[in-house]
């Protein structure tokens, strides 16, 4: 399943996004298996992020009330740096999209009003990209346990976090106990 999170401070504008990208006849159904969540705070889609939910893609406005699209990617980026990051925006602010650019590296840039089906191809590339890049990381992995650089354990743990993540990251309590949060129950 691939995930994707959605900001922007306009509801509309989320519903939109939400309908498009979960449309039965949408971005290859049969490939990718999507699960979008949706925040129109960016506080609160970082606050998601933190929690250990792994997204693969995020698209976020890039004019918000709370914060920009430019400083909330570079903060997801931080907490998430493998999940691929697009920005939506209505205005042509060139400054901005260069900010966007090299503070957030941000994977592609998409105009409001946008055209149905360039966003779904824009996001359709955007997770073949993420794809490609942690195959290439398990192959370089994969390397690098053959040589000797990294042990086989290790491989085998970046194998299980790729597979399922969070699997490896266990939060430990005082007295020895496995503390579960209420959202994986």
């Amino acid at each position: 399943m691939r995930r994707i999170m959605l900001v922007d401070d306009e509801p509309n504008v989320l519903n939109a996004l939400r309908r498009l990208l979960t449309a039965h006849d949408t971005i290859e159904p049969t490939k990718w298996n999507l699960a979008v969540e949706a925040f129109e705070s960016p506080v609160a889609a970082l606050a998601r992020a933190e929690k250990g939910v792994p997204f693969d893609l995020v698209i976020s406005d890039y004019r918000m009330a709370e914060m920009d699209g430019v400083g909330f990617l570079r903060r997801f980026r931080e907490i998430q740096p493998d999940a691929v990051r697009l920005i939506l925006s209505g205005y042509a602010d060139l400054d901005g999209l260069v900010g966007a650019i090299n503070e957030a590296q941000i994977y592609r840039f998409i105009a409001k009003p946008w055209n149905d089906y360039e966003l779904k191809a824009a996001v359709a590339q955007a997770l073949a990209h993420k794809e490609l890049l942690s195959e290439n990381q398990r192959l370089a992995d994969e390397v690098r346990a053959q040589q000797g650089i990294i042990s086989r354990q290790e491989l085998e743990l970046r194998r299980l976090e790729a597979e399922s993540p969070g699997i490896t990251k266990v939060h430990w309590g005082p007295n020895g106990e496995v503390i579960l949060d209420d959202e994986s129950l």
